[in-house]
């Protein structure tokens, strides 16, 4: 089956973000189309990044960086559960993104933002992020204001419109997830990604050709989701 991670981006000792992902993976709990945990960036533990080589070689040599990767590369796909801080993301998720490489790689994501405009810049920040990481962000999204959304700005009130904006989501997420599920097995098979590795393969003369599988593989799924052009 289908395993979603649901990923709580803040790590401040007040954050109002913690009820609002348990909202969020009580709500996924009820579907049967898909396994989800949580995950805490919390619980994670993570310096900031202090791995010697670039995460695109995916050879890791601190232990937290092991046990991260360990922890995010199972999973099929994604939903951030992040605050808008000045107009982007939190430092603590920017910052466990970018300890790791392959693992996020042709998996899909989600998006639940708050703040005070519904955090919809740290959305849009992430969707940057993470596209360069070859993940797939779906269009549809929750955004909750601190001003409408929480009372006293600190205690979570959903309402019914943002359950049914939580489950088109997740529909999405899915989705997009299993679609990519053969290109994730193609690199799994072949012991790597052929995009991950690009530098190596560079080396060895095979950049175009992995460029040239991924392209194929990409179109591929964008005619299984949406039809033939």
């Amino acid at each position: 089956m289908t395993k979603i991670a649901i990923i709580l981006g803040s790590t401040r000792p007040q954050r109002i973000g913690e009820p609002v992902a348990r909202w969020v993976h009580e709500v996924a709990a009820t579907r049967g189309d898909a396994e989800f945990s949580m995950i805490d960036l919390r619980d994670a533990g993570l310096p900031l990044l202090d791995e010697p080589l670039s995460p695109i070689m995916g050879r890791y040599e601190q232990p937290h960086t092991v046990r991260w990767a360990e922890t995010v590369r199972p999973f099929d796909g994604f939903v951030f559960v992040t605050p808008e801080y000045n107009h982007g993301i939190p430092g603590a998720l920017k910052n466990a993104i970018d300890f790791l490489y392959q693992e996020w790689h042709h998996k899909a994501a989600g998006f639940v933002g708050y703040g005070g405009d519904g955090g919809v810049r740290a959305v849009e920040q992430l969707r940057q992020v993470l596209g360069q990481l070859r993940v797939a962000a779906v269009a549809d999204q929750v955004a909750l204001s601190v001003f409408t959304d929480f009372a006293d700005f600190t205690v979570f009130t959903p309402r019914p419109e943002h359950e049914a904006a939580l489950q088109a989501m997740l529909s999405q997420v899915i989705a997009w997830a299993e679609a990519l599920r053969p290109l994730r097995a193609s690199c799994s098979d072949s012991g790597r990604c052929c995009q991950c590795s690009t530098a190596c393969r560079l080396e060895r003369g095979e950049g175009l050709r992995a460029r040239w599988v991924c392209l194929r593989h990409l179109l591929r799924t964008q005619e299984a989701l949406h039809g033939a052009p």
